[in-house]
């Protein structure tokens, strides 16, 4: 059973009232923080998400492979990984540094984390000119990818690597069109990996009901929140300190000193948080969870393939997509959650809501140097 927050809770109307109390003595400090010229976030943002830069030598081109990994999708934006660079091989390692062992005690969303990784480097080698083999952590504590050249297959999910984001923001709820939700509902899975598409305003409902129910347990648990403030960027200053984590205005929330934003969402009731997410769900025309029919490092980086080859596709078709895994983060409610919806013996991995919306900013990511081995 989870613990119950000894934190004081705090209302929306009480956290406006310290911003206004707060706001005298900040206002200067925070316009430094938000709109100091040596700070360009925006600048920033467009170097991580730059095109790919055909390489002059091998090896030049191999850490842009490696870069392009590293636009994956990753839980908390964390980027949980290593890579390590050998002749004619790419070795994709987990860092458990990086674990979320709150929200992801059996290490599940940081191998899903790797998987997603692992499939934009496989769409950017295609394009470049590599045949890839993948060795699976069946045995081994990393993916192994073995390269041969080979003709050049630049598909359109390359070009999508650099445009994808988890967009956090509600939706317009306007449906999808059904051209697009095909070419969605048929891409391609890997083996074990199934695809359940939630779309009907019943069973939308039922998803609701069990995100709820994940979001009452997390915001009752202390680590969890200690957990989500550690990997929460209140403002520029120090996502770009970082480059990683969950930067404020990627969400839609404003930018606030750490201090306030550590009493604003330490005080969070949890009714306050799934009712938030209960709007941003049903805003959405429609949800997919990524299943596997094993629970094994294997299948979570199967599943992390899927999920991304999914993505770069939503985002060719400019529909955008986030992820609300809460009732597959808590272990009592996600066998719920898999009978529930029908999901039979496969074990809910991914529960992903997608729709139209408008761009959100973008986050960032580390460097190729502070992640190779």
């Amino acid at each position: 059973m989870n613990k119950a927050p000894s934190r004081p809770i705090l209302s929306r109307r009480d956290f406006i009232k310290i911003l206004a109390v707060a706001g005298v003595t900040t206002a200067g400090g925070h316009v430094l923080y938000t709109y100091a010229p040596w700070l360009n976030y925006d600048q920033a943002t467009s170097h991580t998400w730059r095109p790919f830069e055909v390489g002059s030598t091998s090896s030049v081109q191999m850490r842009e492979l490696v870069r392009y990994a590293t636009l994956a999708a990753n839980g908390h934006n964390t980027q949980p990984w290593k890579f390590a660079i050998k002749e004619n091989v790419i070795e994709i390692h987990p860092d458990y540094a990086r674990h979320l062992s709150a929200v992801d005690p059996h290490e599940r969303e940081l191998w899903i984390s790797l998987g997603c990784a692992l499939e934009n480097l496989l769409v950017a080698t295609r394009a470049v000119g590599y045949a890839s083999e993948v060795t699976y952590p069946d045995t081994a504590d990393l993916i192994h990818i073995r390269l041969t050249p080979d003709t050049p297959q630049r598909e359109a999910m390359f070009d999508a690597i650099s445009l994808r984001q988890n967009t956090r923001s509600e939706y317009d709820g306007q449906p999808i069109k059904i051209d697009d939700l095909e070419q969605v509902q048929t891409i391609s899975l890997e083996p074990g990996v199934v695809l359940r598409f939630v779309l009907n305003p019943a069973d939308m409902e039922t998803t609701v009901g069990y995100v709820n129910q994940g979001n009452l347990n997390q915001y009752a648990d202390e680590a969890f929140i200690d957990e989500l403030i550690h990997w929460l960027r209140f403002n520029k200053r120090e996502t770009l300190a970082s480059f990683d984590g969950l930067y404020t205005r990627c969400s839609g929330n404003p930018e606030v000193p750490r201090w306030l934003g550590q009493i604003f969402v330490a005080g969070t009731k949890p009714e306050q948080q799934a009712d938030a997410d209960a709007k941003k769900l049903r805003s959405s025309p429609g949800a997919v969870v990524v299943a596997s029919e094993v629970d094994d490092k294997a299948a979570w980086v199967r599943a992390g393939q899927v999920y991304e080859r999914l993505a770069l596709k939503m985002t060719l078709l400019n529909i955008k997509s986030a992820f609300l895994n809460q009732p597959i983060e808590i272990a009592s409610v996600r066998g719920q959650f898999q009978s529930a919806i029908g999901l039979g013996n496969a074990l809910p991995q991914l529960l992903v809501r997608f729709g139209y919306a408008d761009p959100m900013p973008r986050s960032l990511r580390r460097s190729v140097e502070q992640v190779i081995i």
